[in-house]
């Protein structure tokens, strides 16, 4: 039984190290992070060529069993690999982690991309400091003349590369953070506006908590829908029992054709 789990999150890593070594595994990271901590088990780095290219690998590692655990924002990578599991075919699983919700006390703005949340930064009016925690890609979306008004603090695992805002400070780090630290950053920066994606979890929540604290309205960029018609498990648990219901059918079926 050979899974290859398409990586770069937390989920993707809890993933590897559940199933390996009973099962043959072997996780695909993009190689946008400088330093990625590896996983257990064989690991690949860069893409694959599309979906053509992913089913080819696909057919020719012999994989009985795709697992989509990237980012819930790489969209891209996720409509690849419905294509390629449909193509190969092998079935495959999405890993997604619940949605963030808001509660009492929380004053959210909900935007569709990153340049409706920057179109949301313009309508909140006034010279802001904005706590971006989007990552280091797509920061162009905030880089017009519009929002030179605006301070921006970014946080990311690496250094962003241009376009970004005229007026921004890095950030270098990398989660899970915690509900002190973020406590931390929103004071000492003089924070009164975060922009966030709706990655969900636990990992990079803290930074709701602190802003419903201090009062500070969060944009929030909803995230892109799995693609039609692919299975989705919100936990690494689910998603063992998931790739265990797999080899169990895999295993039937081979003992079907050797008693015929």
């Amino acid at each position: 039984m050979h899974v290859l789990i398409l990586g770069g999150t937390t989920e993707s890593r809890r993933l590897a190290e559940l199933l390996h070594p009973r099962w043959r595994v072997t996780t695909s990271l993009a190689g946008r992070v400088a330093r990625p901590v590896p996983p257990p088990g064989e690991v690949r780095v860069g893409g694959f060529g599309g979906a053509d290219g992913l089913a080819r690998w696909i057919r020719e590692h012999r994989v009985d069993a795709l697992v989509d655990a990237t980012h819930p924002f790489a969209a891209t990578i996720s409509a690849n690999a419905a294509r390629a599991a449909a193509a190969a075919p092998v079935p495959l699983l999405a890993v997604r982690r619940p949605s963030w919700a808001p509660v009492p006390g929380d004053d959210w703005r909900t935007a569709g991309s990153l340049a409706e949340a920057a179109e949301a930064l313009r309508g909140l009016g006034g010279s802001r400091r904005v706590f971006l925690t989007t990552g280091r890609m797509g920061l162009a979306a905030f880089a017009g003349p519009e929002l030179d008004g605006h301070r921006f603090l970014v946080r990311s695992v690496d250094a962003p590369e241009p376009p970004y805002p005229a007026h921004t400070e890095t950030l270098l780090d990398r989660g899970p953070f915690t509900l002190d630290g973020e406590r931390e950053i929103l004071r000492r920066h003089r924070i009164d506006v975060v922009v966030t994606k709706d990655s969900g979890g636990a990992a990079t929540a803290p930074k709701l908590t602190a802003a419903r604290e201090a009062g500070i309205p969060v944009v929030v960029v909803r995230r892109p829908p799995v693609p039609g018609g692919v299975a989705v498990a919100e936990s690494v648990e689910d998603a063992v029992a998931w790739v265990a219901h797999v080899a169990a059918e895999a295993s039937e079926g081979e003992c079907a054709e050797g008693s015929g």
